[in-house]
């Protein structure tokens, strides 16, 4: 029941997509121009939570200092705050008016909101704690004993982390990377109040599928199909490559 109930609504989705016209929908001026730009700020948004996101779930998974549970309640909390609301604290943080977006803009004349750059804050805001999440339970699991027999062989403590405790937790890193990279394609709330709805310029696929739904609802269906095609590929060989490493 919990599979169709997941399932049904994909196949009314396939079943009215208007398979005849998804050429021309693809290479349209509006939905190639979304789709390019969804998938280059989702990778970049990807690789800025790998970066400060792997870290961070070290943090979390080996370290004990005071405020530990308030910082570990912060990284989760995009996962239950409307992406919307989230949308409205990066506006209000980063924007013209903004506490920090004022300076910027005063201080060295650049303007994040409704830029592309605003795009690739609001999904790594929404998709960054996909990652941290999964890669700090991988790391509570990983058996420590090898990273002590490197460490007592001599070995500093990033060759450690490089070369023995991020090939344990590279099938859950993968894992994480994929639900992150996921998130931020799909994400809607947070990119519509910070970035904008700017076609060719801060429109991903989301939203150009809500805009294109009031008036060429074809052309959204059938840009939905893309999008759930992408996301289905990437999960089932990054989730797939991630349980065949782990047996």
């Amino acid at each position: 029941m919990a599979v169709a109930f997941l399932v049904i609504p994909l196949a009314g989705l396939l079943i009215r997509a208007p398979w005849g016209d998804a050429w021309e929908i693809l290479h349209g001026s509006q939905a190639g121009a979304a789709l390019k730009l969804s998938l280059w700020t989702s990778t970049v948004a990807t690789a800025i939570s790998l970066v400060v996101g792997v870290p961070l779930a070290w943090l979390l998974a080996r370290t004990a200092f005071p405020g530990l549970r308030l910082v570990r309640a912060l990284v989760t909390l995009p996962l239950v705050l409307p992406p919307v609301v989230g949308g409205v604290a990066l506006l209000l943080a980063f924007g013209r008016n903004g506490f920090l977006g004022q300076f910027l803009d005063q201080w060295f004349g650049i303007t994040i909101p409704f830029s592309p750059a605003a795009v690739v804050m609001a999904e790594t805001f929404v998709a960054m704690p996909f990652l941290v999440v999964t890669v700090e339970g991988a790391l509570r699991s990983a058996d420590r004993g090898f990273e002590d027999a490197a460490a007592t062989l001599g070995a500093r403590r990033m060759t450690v982390f490089t070369r023995v405790t991020l090939p344990m937790v590279a099938p859950s890193l993968v894992a994480g990377a994929v639900l992150c990279w996921a998130r931020a394609l799909g994400e809607f709330g947070a990119t519509i109040t910070f970035a904008g709805n700017i076609q060719g310029r801060t429109q991903t696929t989301p939203l150009a599928v809500y805009l294109l739904l009031q008036s060429k609802p074809d052309v959204a269906i059938g840009l939905s199909v893309v999008l759930l095609a992408v996301c289905v590929a990437v999960l089932v060989v990054g989730l797939a490559r991630q349980s065949r490493t782990s047996l």
